[in-house]
């Protein structure tokens, strides 16, 4: 009843937030009578905010058409390149007919970026892949708003994310580095065990960023919401059908109005605060402000839905049984075991400030991977960063990226250096 209520609300709202940006609009154009009126500029900035607070936010799309290369501005195409029901693996192909460009692209490593399904879209790292497509071939997960896949589709569940996630790496190549985002690195690392263990296609690297995976290490609020509350009231008080008017009608989901609300009554205060210098920042007319606010929440107010059974999986799988750092999560059967991993190198990055997901929580993984020899086990903290700031911002592209750069192409040349050296050494074993 609460989504077919909220629905209900948003289509009241839809003829307001669009008089109040025509009326916005009414104020402040040169040629409108109104714009000369006393305190028409304020008048126009009220009316734009609520605008803003009324409006439906879309899907924002990726809009990144060029890449600098070894010093050369290329061509960009966002390309799909495998197609499944909740979830599409997006490639961004870079063109360009210069020969040094060229040349570079085609011996720069190829980079998997697993992107959160927790609440928002995967362009939230529009940033990550700006900086990445500088020096690498660049694919990422574009995950499928659950409200729009028919029930016929059947259920998703986090069993499923780990297949989607080895599915994607065995599309790609062994060739493949893998980068995960917050809530992907715990079953990033268990697609990666079980591949490990079946001796199948493994990435050269492992790069893990702010993810859970042992929540029970500095606890968040958000940890500490998934730990002290039942299953069951997970599934009573955050699980609802989506209504009639979509192609997922009837499919049990975590709605993104109810996640947005979540992630809003974090910070408040910062929010409030936010809104306010955005409508001063219209008064003064200061323009770039006001345009770098409204890409940031045209971004963090794009929400989507996710499946329930994926859901309710990853509280009870990760931050109640921490089934991962215990040993007994199994997958579709399968032991995962992070011990079997040992041809990928590892890196794992946490940002000073996190409040999502604490100190230590992804450093765990250096104990689970004990197979990976310590020479290629490596951690970042990145002073001064929020969970936002290790893989969006200065602090990303200033401190960050330039580690995931150089570790990157360290293991990548050293797996380019050994594939190179294995046919002489297989030859010398035969003429022996």
């Amino acid at each position: 009843m609460l989504y077919q209520l909220y629905e209900t609300q948003r289509a009241l709202m839809a003829p307001f937030s669009e008089f109040a940006s025509a009326s916005a609009k009414l104020y402040n154009h040169p040629l409108s009578p109104f714009a000369h009126a006393p305190m028409a500029q304020r008048v126009s900035a009220g009316f734009d905010l609520l605008h803003r607070l009324a409006k439906e936010y879309e899907k924002p799309e990726f809009g990144i058409t060029s890449a600098t290369v070894n010093g050369v501005t290329v061509a960009v195409q966002e390309q799909v390149a495998l197609t499944k029901p909740f979830c599409r693996l997006l490639r961004f192909k870079r063109f360009s007919d210069n020969s040094q460009a060229l040349d570079t692209m085609k011996t720069q490593p190829t980079v998997l970026v697993v992107a959160p399904l927790s609440g928002h879209h995967s362009t939230l790292l529009r940033d990550t892949v700006k900086s990445l497509l500088h020096d690498h071939k660049v694919f990422i997960t574009d995950w499928t708003d659950a409200r729009m896949v028919p029930l016929s589709e059947g259920p998703f569940r986090l069993d499923d994310y780990v297949a989607y996630v080895q599915d994607f790496i065995r599309h790609i190549g062994p060739n493949v580095h893998v980068i995960s985002v917050c809530q992907p690195t715990v079953p990033v690392l268990a697609a990666v065990s079980l591949q490990s263990t079946l001796k199948d296609v493994v990435p050269r690297t492992l790069t893990m960023m702010g993810g859970p995976i042992d929540a029970r290490k500095s606890p968040t609020a958000v940890n500490n919401l998934a730990m002290n509350k039942s299953y069951n009231w997970f599934e009573t008080n955050v699980i609802y059908r989506v209504p009639p008017n979509f192609p997922g009608a009837g499919r049990a989901v975590y709605p993104g109005f109810l996640q947005h609300t979540g992630f809003v009554a974090m910070n408040p205060d910062r929010h409030l605060t936010s809104h306010y210098d955005y409508f001063r920042d219209l008064i003064k007319g200061d323009d770039d402000n006001a345009e770098a606010h409204r890409q940031f929440y045209d971004e963090y107010n794009a929400v989507l839905d996710m499946p329930a059974e994926y859901y309710l999986d990853t509280i009870r799988t990760v931050f109640q049984d921490f089934a991962l750092v215990n040993g007994t999560w199994e997958v579709n059967g399968r032991l995962v075991r992070p011990q079997d991993i040992t041809k990928s190198a590892l890196l794992t990055i946490e940002g000073e400030l996190d409040d999502i997901s604490g100190a230590g929580q992804t450093r765990a993984a250096h104990d689970l991977c004990s197979g990976i020899p310590r020479a290629r086990q490596f951690h970042y903290d990145v002073e001064g960063a929020g969970h936002y700031g290790i893989f969006s911002g200065r602090r990303w592209r200033e401190k960050v990226y330039p580690e995931v750069k150089d570790f990157i192409a360290r293991f990548d040349k050293a797996a380019e250096a050994a594939a190179a050296k294995a046919p002489t050494t297989a030859a010398a074993k035969r003429r022996r």
